[in-house]
């Protein structure tokens, strides 16, 4: 029997659940993938939105991988420490695939494994990448050699498909687009900035504004 291919994704407190569960959908039913859940401490683990996991590994206890996975949240000092991010770098050296979803780019790119490299990211936090060596890429999917990132949370479903068509084939790729009947028909064109209208950009600022700012991200202005 053939090794599995071995997919870890590298969670932490806080961090947003559909960054992960996007991908983790896409992934998990293809023939011979392993998924490995792992965090900065292991055990139980709750999500920005309240969700807990539980049961996670920890990343020291990873030897490595064939793709790792980093997703974004709104509080990321547990993975920015020195000894996690030497753990992000000694995963990202060996892996065949390095990989990212909505602002997880920038820990990848705190580790210093982006510098030099495109690398997409939420629109409210893409400009900090260029603070840490990488280069900031508005695409929804971005590949850079065997670096491949996703913008912003639901673009993690489109990013999983791609890295899934480069891994697997195109075929299996499509068949699990499928499954998830993924499909998307939005009712509004309020998903980018450029896109939102001036109302809903104000009330854009008046919910998230100050969060946004106080952690350096850009808030559009009507």
């Amino acid at each position: 029997m053939s090794k599995p291919f071995e997919i870890v994704f590298a969670l932490y407190p806080k961090f947003d659940q559909l960054d992960f569960a996007g991908p983790y959908e896409v992934f998990f039913r293809i023939p011979d993938v392993r998924i490995r859940l792992a965090t900065p401490d292991g055990g139980d683990l709750e999500t920005e939105s309240g969700l807990v996991y539980r049961g996670m590994e920890k990343l020291a206890d990873i030897e490595g991988c064939d793709l790792l996975c980093v997703p974004g949240g709104g509080d990321q000092s547990a993975m920015t420490t020195p000894e996690v991010l030497g753990h992000i770098q000694r995963l990202a050296a060996d892996a065949r695939y390095v990989t990212s979803v909505c602002n997880g780019s920038l820990i990848l790119a705190r580790a210093g494994v982006l510098e030099g490299r495109r690398s997409a990211c939420h629109w409210s936090f893409r400009h900090l990448l260029s603070d840490y060596g990488a280069i900031p890429d508005d695409a929804r999917v971005v590949r850079d050699g065997r670096f491949f990132s996703g913008g912003g949370v639901t673009s993690g479903i489109d990013f999983a498909l791609v890295v899934a068509a480069e891994v697997f084939g195109e075929t299996t790729a499509q068949v699990q687009q499928l499954i998830i009947e993924y499909a998307p028909q939005p009712p509004f064109n309020a998903g980018r900035p450029e896109t939102a209208s001036p109302e809903v950009l104000k009330a854009f600022d008046a919910m998230f504004g100050d969060a946004l700012r106080s952690a350096g991200g850009f808030v559009p202005q009507a």
